[in-house]
């Protein structure tokens, strides 16, 4: 082989830009992120942040490398999965794809979702009131409990997961004083998505008892009866529910999340009880009332693989985050859990302490808890 064939052998062959102009005719002030097969879907990912040109016109520019040579699958968001492009009619778009050497592509986005919205009334879940007056035979009181059962329940023989949810009057109840997490309709939005697919049990808070009916052991607010709570859900409320509905009753399909107070009962009804449930929801817990917490009771129990969903936003107050990742380090020291427990943990820098920020991550937590195997 002469000098000349190895010259041209180790010559990179020339790549060229490939460049993406988007039109959407209902814009905002949002930046629009293009998410793709190229960058592991990542939202929010800077090195493909669209230029903003006009008014409902946008461009980017792949730089040149061979890694775009490919065919490139993508889709166009405004920052988020709760934000992606949708069709004029408000449903979910295919991915799209690029497979040819033309070094230039027009695109077109209708509309775009925000906070998951909006969604179709024929996914709508159905709502049940289980009782007005749920007896709670551990505290001696009752309580209003609702079921919210996939869209399609009553046409199948499926079996579901179950979520137990705390907080009732905030989760789809329109005229609720704080506002809601609207998961009615989330779960229209989910089912299109197929991550939906679930049973939700939603228990009313006892009002001015709330406090102390989630508060676990001896806290900075006193002595409470949650661990009687707890044995509510666990003792009186499942067996009732796995015997009324078409429930997958095992423990990996079991799960129990809430916000606030509500998310800090959700990890004792997690770490007490691990052969109930797989899957912990925790918004925002409040962490602060017993920030020593103790761990050390978690060694006498046999470590089962358990999903740990843990989000806090950094504007909710000056401890939260702090209060969270050193929760979520001292979890995942425990020699007991180790390879046990898989903890996601979500932090939105901009996220306050109210339902709409828990609002906008009950769907991706559902997702990661119920509907994927990622780790992290």
């Amino acid at each position: 082989m002469n000098s000349e064939s190895q010259s041209n052998i180790n010559t990179p062959q020339a790549t060229k830009t490939k460049t993406i102009i988007l039109n959407t005719p209902i814009d905002d002030e949002r930046p629009v992120y293009i998410s793709g097969n190229f960058n592991n879907w990542a939202t929010q990912d800077r090195r493909y942040l669209m230029k903003k040109c006009a008014k409902g016109k946008y461009e980017f520019t792949f730089p040149p490398s061979s890694e775009f040579e490919k065919e490139l699958i993508y889709k166009f968001t405004k920052g988020d999965w709760s934000e992606v492009e949708i069709d004029r009619y408000g449903n979910r778009t295919p991915n799209r794809s690029w497979d040819d050497d033309k070094d230039t592509k027009v695109e077109k986005v209708a509309k775009w979702r925000k906070n998951w919205l909006p969604y179709r009334p024929s996914q709508l879940p159905i709502i049940r009131l289980i009782s007005e007056e749920f007896e709670i035979p551990q505290l001696n009181k009752t309580r209003k409990v609702w079921a919210l059962l996939p869209h399609d329940y009553n046409s199948s023989d499926e079996t579901y997961p179950v979520l137990y949810l705390h907080d009732a009057q905030n989760l789809f109840n329109e005229n609720a004083a704080f506002g809601n997490w609207q998961i009615d309709k989330k779960l229209a939005v989910m089912s299109d998505y197929g991550i939906g697919k679930i049973i939700v049990i939603a228990v009313e808070h006892g009002e001015s008892e709330r406090l102390q009916e989630y508060n676990v052991g001896k806290t900075v607010l006193g002595a409470g009866s949650g661990k009687k709570y707890i044995r509510f859900i666990t003792d009186t409320l499942k067996p009732f529910v796995d015997n009324t509905y078409r429930t997958k009753t095992e423990r990996e399909f079991t799960g129990i999340g809430g916000s606030s107070m509500g998310g800090l009962v959700s990890i004792f009804s997690g770490l007490i009880y691990p052969e109930v449930f797989g899957k912990l929801m925790v918004f925002s817990p409040s962490l602060w009332v017993i920030p020593k917490i103790k761990l050390g009771f978690l060694d006498i129990f046999e470590p089962q693989d358990t999903r740990l969903y843990l989000y806090a936003g950094g504007d909710e107050s000056e401890t939260m985050v702090k209060h969270v990742l050193k929760f979520r380090k001292r979890l995942l020291k425990r020699e007991s859990l180790k390879g046990k427990m898989k903890v996601h943990l979500s932090i939105n820098e901009e996220g306050k302490h109210n339902e709409t920020y828990w609002s906008d991550e009950f769907p991706k937590a559902i997702e990661w808890l119920f509907f994927s195997n990622k780790e992290d």
